[in-house]
């Protein structure tokens, strides 16, 4: 059974199918169809809620998208939508009320998601500038209204940073109820002979894990839900690691990030950001923020994906993963856990526990490029990550990691072989862009050609250098955003 908050009604549930996401259940279980859909995948935002969660004795709102979130996922959580902002006595919430005013809507489809969106932002960032309004709002995507009045009535709701709404003047109310909820047991939840275990430890996970060495793991969702919404199949059996505490920390050791594979790609932002600037600008672009509220890092490297985004940049950084069996643990580099397309190196009954990520070292120097169709929201054709030591003009160490030129993330060893003990020039880059042309033999799809990988996978090297030549050169498009 699982418990949790429908704004502020106590719901119990079940007999409920962990299938069920919750779009699905709003609309058919409780009747709240304000939430809509659009995609059934994650890139419109029309489906946007907000989850609350307790942090410490203040409440923490998320914006996610509903038609990717499991209900398993709602234990211990409140759950908003666009019915629930009015205030008690009828009036409508400051944000709502600024989309009328701005004439932020048109044929209102997906008002809702930006309404929940605008919401959330102004919770977590009460004086939001520009580049906080179009992260919160890029997930969202407007047909008919244009993006001027909506992003107008978010820099009036920023304009009041002492909003007052209901959920600020019953905070420690809502904060005590969702203490009750919290248990340090194992939960579950059943129904149409399908089961999803939600544990909250990493030891308890290892256990459920060797009695169900088949079960899926549930983290974010944000991939693993398209099996169900997109391509209609079952899940009989999933475990939910939103819960595990453990695996949701974050450590600072003297050599190194350690993070725990459940952690989001949000709650991670900062760390990896402050020692890998490149790092914090490629999370940035990595899906909406809906999505990063949700995915995890763990998540992204588990799906094995040629595409994913932080798999060639950990590579880069010669990260480690922490895997566990049992009792067992074991480390292994992440460039040696994928095998080929879409296989690990991951025993059944295993799982990634931790992350952990190097500092950076002397004369290091690191950049991520990644290339897609759209800056925000859009997945990757071509994903570059270059980590060079360079002492005295020569190149001591390279590390490059590549996403879309294979059928997995990978090393460009030859370009590697090239650029070491080679000075730092011209002409080395320029041996190293030939010898990377036969690291790979990417495949033409609908996002980019194997010729266009081919030569911009050679080029981001270039761009790498001239990008360390301190040149008043911008080369960057995220820039000019």
């Amino acid at each position: 059974m699982i418990t949790f908050l429908l704004n502020q009604e106590l719901r119990q549930e079940q007999d409920l199918s962990p299938n069920m996401t919750v779009l699905n259940y709003l609309r058919t279980r409780v009747g709240k169809t304000g939430t809509k859909e659009g995609c059934g995948s994650g890139d419109c935002g029309a489906c946007t809620v907000v989850l609350g969660e307790r942090d410490g004795d203040r409440m923490r709102y998320r914006s996610v998208n509903s038609c990717l979130t499991f209900v398993s996922a709602l234990h211990g959580k409140q759950l908003l939508t666009v019915e629930d902002l009015k205030s008690k006595d009828g009036r409508l919430h400051p944000v709502q009320q600024a989309m009328v005013d701005f004439h932020g809507s048109q044929c209102g489809f997906c008002t809702p998601g930006f309404i929940m969106s605008m919401f959330a932002l102004s919770k977590n960032k009460p004086a939001a500038g520009q580049h906080d309004i179009f992260e919160a709002l890029a997930g969202n995507l407007c047909r008919c209204t244009g993006y001027r009045p909506i992003v107008d009535a978010a820099k009036a709701i920023a304009e009041q940073p002492q909003l007052a709404d209901d959920f600020s003047r019953y905070e420690q109310q809502l904060v005590e109820q969702l203490a009750q909820i919290e248990t340090d047991t194992l939960v579950t939840l059943s129904g149409d002979d399908k089961v999803c275990f939600s544990p909250t430890s990493s030891a308890e996970l290892a256990t459920l894990l060797e009695q169900h060495p088949d079960a899926r793991l549930l983290a974010g969702g944000t991939d693993l839900a398209l099996e169900v919404t997109q391509f209609h199949r079952e899940l009989p059996t999933m475990i939910y690691v939103g819960n595990v505490a453990d695996m949701k920390t974050l450590e600072e050791t003297d050599d190194g990030l350690v993070i725990g594979a459940a952690r989001s790609l949000s709650d991670s932002y900062e760390a990896l950001n402050r020692y890998y600037p490149d790092f914090g600008e490629l999370l940035h672009r990595f899906a909406s923020l809906q999505i990063r509220n949700q995915g995890t890092l763990g998540g992204n490297v588990g799906n094995a994906s040629p595409i994913g985004d932080a798999p060639p940049v950990l590579i880069a950084l010669n990260a480690t993963l922490v895997l566990r069996k049992g009792e067992r643990v074991r480390e292994l580099p992440v460039e040696d856990y994928f095998l080929s397309y879409k296989v690990t190196a991951q025993e059944q009954g295993e799982f990634i526990e931790r992350i952990i990520v190097p500092k950076p070292a002397a004369n290091q120097h690191f950049r991520v490029y990644k290339l897609s169709k759209r800056i925000d929201d859009d997945i990757s054709a071509v994903c570059g990550a270059f980590n060079l030591i360079i002492e005295n003009g020569t190149v001591t160490d390279a590390r490059i990691g590549f996403g879309g030129m294979a059928a997995t993330p990978k090393r460009a060893s030859g370009c590697e072989q090239a650029l070491l003990g080679q000075s730092w020039n011209m002409a080395t880059v320029k041996a190293a862009m030939k010898a990377l042309e036969a690291d790979f033999e990417p495949l033409s799809d609908f996002r980019a050609s194997k010729e266009y990988r081919t030569r911009t996978a050679a080029n981001l090297l270039y761009k790498c250098f001239i990008e360390q030549q301190d040149l008043k050169l911008e080369t960057r498009v995220t820039s000019y955003v």
